[in-house]
């Protein structure tokens, strides 16, 4: 078992949502769930966070974990993040009936403490903010192809948190790195936490198979590491042209890790600043393998 340095383990801890039932993997309910009990058991489980399940699809997921839900009251329950359908209503009756029948151990442990949401303009944000059932964590999925500042700032004053779209199965899905630079600028200067959403299966910049297909076409994704260290960045008050550069990076070496913190080309993120990042700042991505993002950051010895 390989023990990454210190700064590598802050900036990983619980950073992916496993969202296995969705392109480009698409598996199945029984295939995605066994995939998250069987990571949760591996030797990198401590950078698993929560499963990401549609609210239409709660009850399949309920079946299809019934054997493999932690039965010890000891024991750490599932983490789930319910996709919403779009009823505010509906949406809170599920969590609330679904956490009631898996508080106890005998029922299996699942928690649903996260609901995501998508919302396009200030008053739908702040309906689908106010709406999230009382102690569960709202992200709400904005769009960026314009300034999204205005709506930031409805989900602070709602006491919301912010999710961004980075990419897809086309090479069109993936916003300009402007964009993003904006985004991670407005998120940050409005102390706005965000999780990140498709197209981040690489720690780093690069172009991949946009899909798992056979003759899969190829696309430049964003890497997850260069999302995170860039939004540690922006918090130091980096301009937002050196943080198109951040989200830019292609070469491993550019970014390097010690026990101490991480550096970019000059700019460094001691152990304080990740741990504020990752609890205040940039909080997850989801990702429909966790499989790759691990073995990739294996390749380049980060693990």
């Amino acid at each position: 078992m390989t023990i990454p340095v210190a700064s590598a383990r802050v900036l990983l801890a619980e950073l992916i949502d496993y969202a296995g039932l969705f392109p480009p993997a698409g598996l199945s309910m029984p295939g995605a769930v066994a995939q998250f009990a069987e990571h949760l058991d591996a030797e990198h489980a401590w950078m698993l966070g929560r499963f990401i399940v549609p609210a239409a699809r709660l009850q399949e997921m309920e079946d299809a974990a019934a054997g493999k839900l932690p039965r010890d009251a000891s024991a750490a329950p599932w983490r789930l993040s319910l996709l919403s359908g779009g009823d505010s209503a509906e949406d809170a009756e599920l969590v609330w009936s679904f956490n009631e029948r898996h508080a106890h151990a005998g029922a299996g442990r699942a928690v649903i403490d996260t609901l995501e949401v998508k919302a396009t303009d200030a008053g739908s944000v702040e309906r689908a903010a106010r709406a999230a059932p009382a102690g569960v964590t709202a992200y709400i999925e904005i769009p960026i192809a314009d300034d999204p500042a205005d709506l930031i700032g409805v989900l602070r004053g709602a006491g919301a948190r912010a999710k961004i779209r980075t990419g897809g199965v086309t090479a069109e899905a993936f916003p300009p790195a402007s964009a993003v630079a904006r985004f991670i600028r407005a998120a940050v200067d409005a102390a706005v936490p965000f999780k990140a959403t498709a197209g981040l299966h690489h720690p780093l910049r690069g172009d991949y198979r946009l899909t798992y297909e056979p003759g899969s076409a190829s696309g430049t994704m964003y890497g997850f590491l260069n999302v995170f260290v860039a939004a540690g960045f922006a918090a130091q008050g980096l301009a937002l042209g050196e943080l198109e550069s951040v989200l830019g990076e292609r070469k491993p070496d550019a970014f390097a890790f010690d026990d101490a913190g991480v550096s970019w080309r000059g700019h460094r993120l001691d152990l304080d600043d990740l741990h504020h990042l990752r609890s205040r700042g940039a909080i997850a991505f989801g990702s429909c393998s966790f499989s790759e993002p691990v073995d990739d950051l294996r390749s380049l010895h980060i693990l």
